[in-house]
């Protein structure tokens, strides 16, 4: 399962930065978790830049059998949507959010498994 998983995330992660998102981060956080073993990050560049990822993920999920424990269905004004996949959790946040929020420090700690940043 585990390789399974690192695969998918390792795909999305390729699938995010194929899309422009920026600053693609993935992250295994799976020692110091309980609930996900991947945090994956990326900034996107408008609501309507989100909107297209979530249509792009979404079609990625139903051709790999993944089946998120939550749907968005509208998106809200905070600029940041969580999409919890059990193993795995994608996180889109506008810039101003992933700033403020530096998810990247609060996990600083963990393996960075991939980062657009070096790639």
């Amino acid at each position: 399962m585990e390789g399974t998983v690192k695969t998918n995330v390792l795909q999305i992660g390729r699938l995010l930065m194929e899309h422009r998102g920026d600053d693609v981060l993935i992250i295994y956080i799976g020692e110091m978790s309980s609930w996900t073993d991947f945090f994956i990050i990326s900034t996107v560049r408008s609501r309507a830049h989100m909107k297209g990822l979530l249509r792009t993920l979404n079609t990625f999920f139903s051709k790999n059998n993944i089946e998120p424990l939550n749907r968005h269905k509208n998106l809200k004004e905070e600029g940041w949507i969580l999409i919890d996949c059990g193993d795995f959790v994608i996180h889109l946040m506008e810039k101003e959010q992933r700033e403020f929020y530096e998810l990247e420090k609060l996990w600083f700690k963990n393996e960075i498994v991939y980062s657009s940043k070096s790639s």
